[in-house]
């Protein structure tokens, strides 16, 4: 019986020995807004614990970004959400409010370069000529059904960037983007 008991034993001791040395996974949200689990405290990442289960979290520090708005119901939260990417300087958030259909995956990944390129420049502003209308009235309106196709702009529904030039003058640089409404949400794309 205590030649079965020793080895016993070391087994239960080599079972329970890596349980207890693991230390519990904090979930976080990142200062980019990305998902983070660490072992370390979240407070220790600069990030924003997430869930009950983490400690308790602090208040939200004034740099950080708003959530990004997946689908823009009118001009105005189009308008906020590229104002967002600037402030955050995040190619891709500002890439996930355009409408990319009709693109080839060499395009696409250019005109993505292209936007980080212009996120290193000073935004001046963004202008939605024609779009005097309070944001609740533009929502008001009835969206078009799922599956309707994508209509074509009309030339006053234009969102406009204003950055600062790159190539040394300091002349402002305009860039123009068609709204586009597909799937109830509105969407940019490049009209330069």
């Amino acid at each position: 019986m205590h030649r079965l008991a020793a080895p016993l034993c070391l087994i239960l001791l080599a079972c329970t020995a890596p349980a207890a040395a693991q230390s519990p996974i904090h979930r976080c949200i990142g200062a980019n807004g990305g998902a983070v689990f660490t072992d370390q405290p979240c407070m220790a990442l600069q990030a924003t614990p997430l869930g009950p289960s983490t400690t308790p979290s602090a208040p939200a520090s004034p740099q950080a970004a708003p959530p990004p708005i997946l689908c823009a119901a009118n001009a105005g939260e189009l308008r906020q959400s590229v104002i967002d990417a600037f402030a955050s300087r995040d190619a891709n958030r500002l890439a996930g409010l355009m409408l990319w259909d009709g693109y080839g995956r060499g395009a696409a990944i250019a005109d993505i370069r292209s936007l980080a390129e212009l996120m290193k420049q000073p935004l001046l502003g963004v202008d939605v000529p024609g779009d005097d209308a309070p944001a609740a009235s533009a929502s008001a309106a009835a969206p078009p059904p799922m599956d309707a196709t994508p209509a074509t702009p009309s030339p006053g529904q234009q969102l406009v960037l204003h950055t600062s030039g790159n190539d040394g003058s300091g002349s402002p640089r305009e860039l123009r983007f068609d709204l586009v409404r597909q799937a109830g949400c509105l969407w940019l794309r490049s009209a330069n």
